[in-house]
């Protein structure tokens, strides 16, 4: 196979190590699909549900969720599917308004679309977007 796409419980693994068996198995199918030359993605979706599983279930800081999946998208040889990867990169995102998730949206939605359209006020700082009243 040339290519493989992780969803969030090998991620998960790969980012905490528990499961230890499953870690240890996630870790070396992983290795093993990239020291073939496979490529590997993962996608915003799976970015962002692990985000969340750090915190609430790991009780993972967000600071410190971010840097781990910052690091993972950067280092370890997976292909980023989406804008996660140039989200992440944002200074001070853990305390940024708006947040990871808007931030996603919005770089998501400005690949396709000329303007985003919310009720966030705090999305008003980005670029081309169009904050609705009401």
């Amino acid at each position: 196979m040339n290519s493989a796409a992780l969803d969030t419980s090998v991620v998960m693994r790969l980012l905490t190590g528990m499961p230890e068996e499953q870690a240890q198995q996630a870790l070396s199918e992983f290795t093993s699909r990239l020291t073939s030359g496979s490529r590997v993605f993962v996608s915003d979706l799976v970015i962002s549900e692990a985000y969340f599983a750090l915190q609430h279930h790991y009780q993972i800081p967000k600071a410190k969720a971010l840097r781990l999946l910052s690091d993972f998208l950067c280092d370890s040889g997976v292909t980023a599917i989406g804008v996660a990867a140039s989200v992440l990169v944002t200074p001070h995102l853990a305390t940024a308004k708006p947040g990871f998730l808007d931030r996603m949206i919005h770089a998501e939605a400005l690949d396709v679309a000329e303007e985003l359209l919310t009720f966030e006020k705090a999305t008003k700082r980005l670029r081309h977007v169009c904050v609705l009243h009401g």
